[in-house]
């Protein structure tokens, strides 16, 4: 039994990280074990969560995992915690595009039968709050809308008018939030910058917003509905159960994940799976290091933000060379998004590793969503002909879009092959989720090995 809210919102905007973060740093602070959690793909909301708890943030994706995956992953992150909160995505029945509500946060709260506590942006309204709060609650019987929390309220006035007007909406205040430009966390072309880039910034905001939650909310009534959640009724998930053990006939093959401010962008799951499936998982940093990790076999290169760092990604020219070698011999290579634009010959004119014969830019064309993908060609990572789920997410092109040997088909939003499939390397702008599909790991260290 792990006690848990759903923190949501209306719409995008209305403060669901500020309010999600400062709960769980607040919490951990009186000494709780607090599980993070996120709704949707998003990866740079989950390292605040990390930063606020010390635990890895993870996320539950209804569309990328499917719906069955989402109570067992919750599970499995939270087991021998004391509390776990879970960010939501949008507002809270927004889901993926024209699917109704699958991937929503208020899909997911009912699979985690957990109460939801709704943030509010109340600069511009007083009585009409009702009215929104009364419409969130009762839009679906399955949702159970436990509190509010009422965030950018300006004075004593308003927050009287706000708390006089939602006593007849039935639905408790559990929070009133003071307009506080100390936390708020800056933004760039892909929404929050990551923490990694932040350091000191991102602890001292975090901080800030501990204790604006600390002065603003009710935390004993906060922590007393997260523990009204009833029994989740599932086991957690777990790598070593879904992922096949690679007989290695030797030490196990060493794979080196990316990492550092420039790739920032991973899921937990993904090394938990490669390590189950027999591989050594080591982490290096292609702002600093000229080379790889020693003995390495295989290469995942996840996404983040190379174009922010291609001045220095382009002069750390030993480990271009390093990469373009291994790739060149063969050897496994995953890109994803910034790892495919790493790859490739430029990027914004710059040299990057010249594995693919592609030049890559910025762009103003924010590409975004959800993507139904199969594989068009054998890989290191699929079977021609299999089917996943991923995401797209970035203001970047790259010409051609594919190989000779495409990665992807796409069904959506138009259709056309994407990706490169060439000797060992699958690059692709595609992000997926390993969980959803760890026959895919599981076939990189196969071929690893």
């Amino acid at each position: 039994m792990v006690a848990r809210l759903v923190i949501a919102a209306p719409s995008s905007g209305a403060g669901k990280t500020t309010v999600a973060t400062g709960l769980m740093a607040a919490f951990a602070g009186r000494g709780l074990a607090v599980s993070p959690h996120k709704v949707g793909p998003d990866y740079i909301d989950p390292g605040y969560h990390a930063l606020a708890t010390g635990r890895p943030g993870r996320n539950l994706d209804a569309y990328m995992c499917g719906t069955e995956l989402v109570a067992p992953l919750f599970a499995h992150g939270a087991r021998g915690c004391d509390l776990a909160v879970v960010e939501g995505v949008m507002g809270l029945y927004d889901g993926a595009a024209g699917q109704g509500e699958l991937a929503s946060t208020a899909q997911v709260a009912k699979l985690l039968r957990a109460p939801v506590v709704l943030v509010v942006d109340a600069s511009s309204q007083s009585r009409s709050v009702a009215a929104l709060v009364h419409g969130f609650a009762s839009w679906d019987p399955g949702v159970r809308l436990g509190g509010v929390i009422l965030n950018k309220v300006a004075t004593d006035r308003h927050e009287a008018l706000l708390r006089e007007a939602l006593e007849e909406s039935g639905v408790p205040v559990l929070g009133v939030l003071r307009r506080a430009p100390a936390v708020a966390t800056p933004s760039r072309h892909l929404g929050l910058v990551p923490v990694a880039e932040r350091q000191a910034a991102a602890v001292e905001a975090v901080a800030a917003q501990a204790e604006q939650v600390r002065r603003g909310c009710d935390l004993d009534a906060l922590l007393a509905l997260a523990r009204s959640a009833p029994e989740l009724g599932c086991a957690p998930w777990s790598a070593e159960e879904v992922a096949v053990r690679v007989p290695a006939g030797g030490a196990p093959p060493r794979i080196a994940v990316a990492g550092g401010a420039a790739f920032t962008f991973s899921y937990a799951e993904h090394a938990e799976l490669l390590t189950a499936a027999g591989a050594e998982v080591v982490t290096f940093d292609p702002l600093r290091d000229e080379v790889l990790p020693e003995g390495t076999k295989g290469l995942v290169v996840g996404g983040g933000f190379p174009e922010v760092y291609g001045e220095e990604l382009s002069a750390n020219e030993p480990l271009r060379k390093a990469v373009a070698e291994l790739a060149a011999s063969g050897a496994p290579v995953a890109a994803e998004c910034a790892g495919l634009l790493y790859l490739a010959r430029s990027l914004d004119g710059r040299p990057m590793c010249g594995v693919l014969d592609a030049d890559a830019r910025m762009s103003s064309r924010l590409t975004l969503g959800y993507r139904d993908a199969v594989a068009v060609n054998d890989s290191v990572l699929a079977a021609s002909g299999t089917r996943m789920r991923g995401h797209e997410f970035h203001r970047t092109v790259i010409e051609p879009g594919a190989g000779e040997r495409a990665a992807w088909g796409l069904r959506q939003p138009e259709r056309r092959v994407e990706g490169f499939v060439r000797g060992g390397v699958h690059a692709s702008y595609v992000h997926t989720h390993w969980a959803g599909a760890p026959q895919a790991a599981v076939r990189f260290v196969e071929h690893c090995a």
